[in-house]
């Protein structure tokens, strides 16, 4: 009964259309206080005691960065460079987009920045080049969210916290599946392209390739700053989010001087809205995830699992399914706060890794952000292009199952996410 009320309301409240944050605080609280004796008046400490946490103050920073890079060149810069590379291949354009869109999440750490980002730069050129409507958008929406799985990426920072488990394994173990999963949207594309007929364009030089490079190569040095600066030992996950905003600001302030001084402050204080609203996600989800500690409601789903007898394959189709389902209404924060404390520990009875199991929710988050009705990506694709939803929503399908197939090559190849952080941390 108890259980039931907690997710009754916290559903209920959701569908009225009451924040989630607000929905995970106002749930809990109203069934601790209906349906057991809690002292209510040690929840604020439990909720300091959970944001008291040194991994979390990466994720402003992170932001921060990614704000600093969009407001300026950086994103020209490195469409550029990718055109150069791919724009030669049939389908050259939407391709260098989901290329440029891999670069840029390496950089942002977040998707809908990345649709931004990428999108108001590429769809119109796309257009402008003869492509059909669903090749300018569909490549768009669906690449950007790519940017909460390649690192630096803030909802693996969520989760490794709420897992307790190494940021730097997990900022590792997203690399491989996002390259996987980038590399077969371009070659969907490409297939795609030279189906419906058109020809390919004059490869680039090695000069002007070497010149675009040089353009967004201190852009591009963001990514060896954060992932070789983890891997090097020279700094934590938390401190290459200080170490990338300060970095971006410089690039932009003094490299590629498109940043004024003027501009300093609104960036921040978007930075620190967003910021704020992320955490105000995660210490509601503090409340949640204690209350369901401190009834042992975890413990409790795990043994009902573990005593119907279900394995490592049909559980992970079950954690799909739900992960899927949710994340269409969810923000994906949101839905890592709210399921790790319920999932985690059945993944780990079964012999689950965590950190691929990190990946797995993650990647379905992924798509999540491009399936409606609440994909945050197709909302921000049809603010950019003036589209409809239902024709985001259309356009993006080829790119959507392509997702949905490396989510299920994740999920069963367990390898595909745990070769790199075993090489590089053992």
């Amino acid at each position: 009964m108890m259980m039931l009320s907690l997710f009754g309301l916290l559903f209920g409240l959701m569908l009225i259309g009451v924040p989630v944050a607000v929905s995970l605080g106002t749930s809990t609280m109203l069934t601790a206080l209906l349906f057991t004796d809690i002292d209510l008046m040690g929840v604020p400490q439990k909720v300091f005691d959970g944001l008291d946490h040194y991994s979390l103050m990466a994720i402003p920073m992170f932001i921060l960065a990614g704000a600093f890079l969009s407001k300026g060149s950086a994103s020209g810069r490195i469409i550029e460079f990718a055109k150069s590379i791919v724009g030669h291949l049939p389908g050259g354009l939407p391709i260098a987009a989901i290329f440029a869109s891999i670069i840029f999440a390496a950089v942002s750490g977040s998707s809908p920045a990345t649709v931004v980002a990428i999108g108001s730069v590429m769809y119109g050129a796309i257009k402008a080049e003869g492509y059909p409507t669903k090749y300018a958008i569909g490549t768009i929406a669906t690449a950007g969210s790519l940017g909460i799985l390649i690192p630096p990426s803030i909802v693996f920072i969520v989760y490794g916290v709420t897992a307790e488990q190494s940021i730097g394994k997990l900022f590792m173990a997203g690399v491989v599946p996002g390259l996987m999963i980038g590399t077969m949207m371009m070659i969907v594309t490409y297939i795609g392209a030279k189906r419906l007929g058109f020809k390919r364009h004059k490869m680039a030089s090695f000069k002007v390739r070497m010149e675009k490079f040089k353009e967004a190569f201190w852009a591009l040095m963001l990514i060896v700053l954060v992932i070789g600066g983890i891997y090097g030992g020279l700094f934590t996950p938390t401190e290459a989010g200080a170490a990338s905003a300060v970095y971006a600001f410089f690039v932009s302030y003094f490299i590629y001087k498109d940043l004024k001084l003027k501009d300093v402050y609104p960036i921040v204080l978007e930075a620190a809205m967003t910021s704020s609203m992320i955490f105000f996600i995660i210490a509601n989800a503090m409340i949640f995830s204690h209350f369901l500690t401190d009834e042992s409601i975890p413990q409790d789903i795990t043994q009902m699992i573990l005593n119907a007898n279900v394995g490592p394959i049909m559980f992970l189709v079950i954690v799909n399914i739900l992960l899927f389902l949710m994340g269409q209404f969810m923000e994906p924060s949101s839905v890592v706060m709210i399921t790790v404390p319920l999932l985690l520990p059945i993944a780990l009875s079964l012999g689950i890794d965590p950190i691929h199991f990190g990946v797995v929710m993650i990647v379905n988050m992924e798509l999540g952000m491009i399936t409606p009705p609440v994909g945050l990506n197709l909302f921000v694709a049809s603010g950019i292009t003036g589209l409809s939803l239902k024709e985001v929503i259309v356009a993006s399908l080829p790119w959507s199952v392509t997702i949905l197939v490396g989510l299920l090559l994740v999920t069963y190849i367990p390898i595909i996410s745990l070769w790199l952080p075993n090489l590089m941390f053992g």
